[in-house]
């Protein structure tokens, strides 16, 4: 498999990492910017805006509105911090922040699962397609539905 090698992180590493990208974003790490992004690196699947909101809410100990994530949540994507994955309608921390490249999803249709993989040569195949029919992709993203190793 084709793909580029990027640091992962994990843990206070991730939180780290994201801060750092989002400063150099051009944006403030806010409080609850750093509690928006805690509870969705949290999660084991994509969260919702809602999850996360209820999450936050939780670990603060006081009412966190789903709009107030959003706008995080979209100012996270455009920071490359999370991805959207769209066919689910959530968001998913990005293990790598610092590395923007396209982004190949894994769905698992039992348990939620999401798995990033990296393939340079298969999205280069999709610029390709896209760029032969006229057509100027920013950031291709693939999602593929089926089950995991553990729900097949």
């Amino acid at each position: 498999m084709a793909g580029h090698h990027h640091e992962l992180h994990e843990g206070d590493s991730l939180k780290d990492a994201a801060r750092e990208q989002l400063i150099e974003h051009g944006e403030q790490w806010t409080k609850m910017r750093e509690a928006v992004f805690e509870a969705l690196a949290g999660f084991k699947r994509p969260a919702s805006a809602y999850d996360v909101a209820e999450a936050v809410s939780k670990a603060e100990g006081r009412r966190v509105a789903a709009n107030s994530v959003y706008r995080i949540l979209d100012l996270f994507v455009g920071a490359n911090l999370a991805t959207r994955v769209e066919s689910a309608n959530a968001y998913i921390a990005n293990q790598h922040p610092g590395c923007v490249h396209d982004c190949i999803f894994l769905i698992c249709d039992g348990c939620g699962t999401t798995t990033h993989i990296d393939n340079d040569r298969l999205s280069s195949g999709v610029r390709e397609a896209a760029e032969n029919e006229g057509f100027a992709p920013s950031r291709p993203i693939i999602e593929v539905h089926g089950k995991c190793g553990e729900c097949a």
